[in-house]
């Protein structure tokens, strides 16, 4: 019977489909398919052993004629021995694999049986020997298939000490067969030797090639993110400069009657003694001055935004983004507290960046509280990497942020609000980072509210 020793494992914790060319190749699962291969092997060589017993009546019809019930009897134990190994291969796991040189011993014991039994040291069964031989060089290492080797020899010659010749060739082939067998045996580990590293080549470049790939699909990753960023800013961009247009246009048609009708208060005033009348007309060129500051306002947030750096008070910056947050339809209700640090002195950045930044925060804090709730903003001078900087915190009393979106809630086009665009902390992120030179995350968001946090230095020129 051709066989060969077993693999180290003995055990593999799950079945793995051995003639699946998709099965993970790792050491286990190739020496599995190895088994496997084996086993057919095995089954094939019972197949040849019994045709050439039983129906072989051409080649040594009579010596082996009185033998044919010992012959069948050592098959039908390796048939026995086959089924057992067949049966733990298919349940992925390999029979004696901690015995290896035992298989072999095995495997020369039942090849020297059966060419004892039918025609000694000229039987065709000892062709099992080399093909033992191959099997085991493709299996395991060139010391075990040497020692295989050295086995298969010392059964060998046994066999022709017992059996004696029966003609007169007999020792001379027994000569050529040992002398064969053993550069077999070297020329089979030499080339599975070539195969082996060639194989393991194959499989180092194999990774290489996978590594490189999963290199390329991330810088694939990294450059749609960065085409992403850059789109989302423009597409905010492009939405300011229409924003600014239409508020200059505004400001105009607006102002225009405004200044008119100002002037007719004025007119009115002046023309009449009636102090009722002219309580009323004060009251109505208050009205039309609050509007023009209104005006002014929107027209001066929507100008074009100025990437000079110049000295700024961070205070008067945040109250710049709260008076324009006060006509925001959700300021209705909310109170909006300040507690400032009075030894921050100003710091040299991007004024118009910071209030877009400042009023983006301000108006998700409007739109995550309900009325009666609270939004405080807080200033402190801190130092971070050696270097004296301010830190704004901004905390409201709203709804809180799920913890699943905490963590996308910078990503561009990625918004928790039904009519939102996603790119309002994008942009946050990207002016604070590269404009201002600082920084801005979440510092807690539940269900008692949500605080940001930035950190911002004086910007280098």
């Amino acid at each position: 019977m051709p066989s060969v020793a077993s693999p180290k494992s003995s055990r593999v914790s799950q079945e793995i489909d051995l003639s699946s060319p998709d099965a993970v190749v790792d050491p286990v699962t190739r020496e599995l398919r190895a088994e496997s291969i084996t086993v057919r092997i095995r089954w094939f060589g019972l197949a040849i052993g019994y045709l050439l017993v039983n129906l072989g009546d051409l080649v040594n019809a009579a010596d082996r004629g009185s033998s044919k019930m010992e012959l069948n009897a050592i098959l039908a134990v390796g048939a026995v021995y086959a089924m057992i190994d067949t049966v733990r291969s298919m349940k992925g796991r390999v029979l004696l694999a901690e015995f290896r040189i035992l298989i072999s011993l095995m495997e020369a014991l039942f090849i020297g049986l059966l060419c004892y039994f039918d025609a000694g040291v000229s039987s065709p069964f000892r062709f099992y020997y080399f093909l033992s031989l191959l099997v085991c060089a493709i299996r395991h290492s060139p010391l075990l298939t040497f020692a295989t080797f050295g086995l298969h020899a010392m059964s060998y010659s046994l066999l022709g000490l017992l059996s004696g010749p029966k003609s007169p060739g007999d020792g001379i082939q027994m000569i050529l067969t040992l002398v064969f067998l053993g550069w077999a045996a070297w020329a089979i580990i030499a080339l599975t030797g070539l195969l082996k590293t060639a194989g393991n080549r194959l499989r180092q470049l194999n990774g290489e090639l996978l590594d490189n790939q999963a290199h390329l699909e991330r810088r694939i990753k990294e450059r749609t993110r960065d085409l992403q960023e850059s789109q989302a800013l423009l597409v905010q961009q492009e939405k300011q400069a229409a924003f600014g247009l239409l508020a200059a246009g505004i400001a105009h048609e607006v102002g225009n009657p405004l200044a008119s009708i100002s002037s007719i208060v004025q007119l009115l005033s002046r023309r009449t003694a009636d102090e009722y009348t002219i309580e009323r007309l004060d009251m109505v060129q208050g009205q039309l001055a609050r509007i023009q500051r209104t005006l002014q306002e929107l027209v001066g947030f929507s100008r074009p935004a100025s990437q000079q750096a110049i000295l700024v008070d961070v205070h008067a910056a945040i109250n710049d983004s709260l008076n324009i947050a006060k006509y925001y339809k959700r300021w209705k209700g909310k109170k909006v507290n300040t507690e400032f640090d009075d030894k921050i002195k100003a710091v040299r950045t991007i004024y118009d960046q910071l209030v877009q930044v400042l009023l983006n925060l301000v108006l998700n804090a409007l739109d995550a509280t309900e009325e009666g709730a609270a939004i405080t903003v807080t200033t402190m001078a801190i130092e971070e990497d050696g270097q004296a900087k301010i830190a704004i915190h901004i905390a409201d009393e709203g709804h809180g942020i799920s913890p699943d979106a905490q963590e996308q809630i910078f990503e561009p086009y990625f918004t928790t609000k039904a009519t939102g665009t996603g790119l309002g902390l994008f942009v946050c992120r990207q002016l604070v980072q590269q404009e201002l030179n600082g920084s801005i995350n979440l510092v807690k968001s539940d269900t008692a509210g949500t605080e940001f946090r930035i950190v911002i230095g004086s910007v280098k020129t």
